[in-house]
């Protein structure tokens, strides 16, 4: 069956979700939703505090936008997972169009690549602050953070277009049943009927522009960083430049970390069930982890943090939350 009969199919595909384990999905559907709630929670509060910020570093800024992909992140894939799982419906799957998965692929996609370029940046910033503090403030103004913003998007943007494509021009066969509760790309090469090595390449070139490049500029940045931390005398002020340092590179870590395990390995290495179960850490337990990380790590979002849920607290007299810090 070619790519342009699977385009005109009526249903598309059928995701598989968790729907062989009727007896735990109750169980899922609560642990998911309480998660998801509190991603949600987590990076609103970060995006409310950073806005009532008068005056706000490039970090905040940049940390803003990252908490802006986590929330849009989770919103592609986690909603209709919960859906699924609360439909009582006894069938294989749920059904999901051709174009529908199309647009949850390259949405995901998207937003994982702005990541990978925006987690570049915001190295880029450390590398500034740490090795030309005099520099700082007239060389990462807001316009070069609103610059670097837009970039990191249409980075994402741009690999994502032409990802999609590809995937979804090869020739599927068979039950057309993704084992996976959302289209992920490992699970559509997986049910791709081809064998040919070529079929990976255009995976392997997102990999390239969206993982092995930032990741040599994270690289780069914290190269010269450490060889000043070397040079520092004075023990706090090393310790003080490094903490800077601490929840972005977990962060860093934490999505490079999860992102190549995932999509850098041949189709002949994947195993649905077992990537399935590892779709549910990445695109629900670390989006939670990152403000946690940046509330506990960062100073200033942390006082911001303060700030804002004294306001919501009743009876609250005005500037506690900051004499707290």
């Amino acid at each position: 069956m070619d790519s342009l009969s699977n385009a005109t199919m009526p249903w598309g595909f059928l995701l598989q979700g968790f729907s062989e384990f009727p007896r735990l999905r109750p169980a899922l559907f609560l642990l998911l939703l309480a998660v998801h709630l509190a991603t949600l929670s987590g990076n609103l509060l970060i995006l409310v505090a950073v806005a009532s910020v008068p005056s706000r570093p490039p970090m905040l800024l940049f940390l803003c936008q990252l908490s802006s992909i986590e929330l849009c992140y989770t919103l592609v894939v986690v909603p209709r997972s919960l859906a699924d799982l609360a439909s009582p419906g006894p069938g294989r799957g749920s059904p999901i169009s051709f174009l529908g998965c199309a647009v949850q692929m390259h949405l995901f996609v998207a937003l994982g690549g702005a990541e990978c370029f925006l987690l570049a940046a915001m190295a880029y910033d450390r590398y500034v602050a740490i090795c030309h503090p005099l520099r700082y403030a007239a060389v990462v103004t807001p316009g070069l953070c609103a610059r670097l913003a837009l970039a990191c998007c249409l980075g994402g943007l741009m690999v994502s277009v032409g990802l999609t494509v590809a995937v979804f021009h090869l020739p599927f066969c068979g039950s057309r049943l993704l084992v996976h509760f959302f289209c992920d790309i490992t699970a559509l090469l997986h049910l791709a009927c081809t064998r040919s090595y070529a079929d990976e390449l255009p995976l392997l070139g997102a990999c390239l522009v969206l993982l092995l490049l930032p990741s040599m500029l994270i690289l780069a940045s914290y190269g010269a960083i450490a060889a000043v931390l070397r040079r520092l005398r004075s023990p706090e002020g090393r310790r003080k430049a490094a903490s800077t340092c601490a929840s972005h590179l977990v962060v860093t870590f934490l999505h490079y970390g999860c992102a190549t395990f995932m999509y850098v390995r041949p189709k002949a290495s994947y195993v649905p069930q077992r990537d399935r179960t590892l779709a549910l850490v990445y695109t629900n337990i670390t989006p939670l982890l990152y403000p946690l990380i940046y509330s506990l790590r960062n100073r200033e979002i942390t006082a911001a943090i303060r700030r804002v849920l004294g306001r919501w607290r009743p009876g609250q007299p005005q500037g506690q939350s900051l004499c707290e810090h």
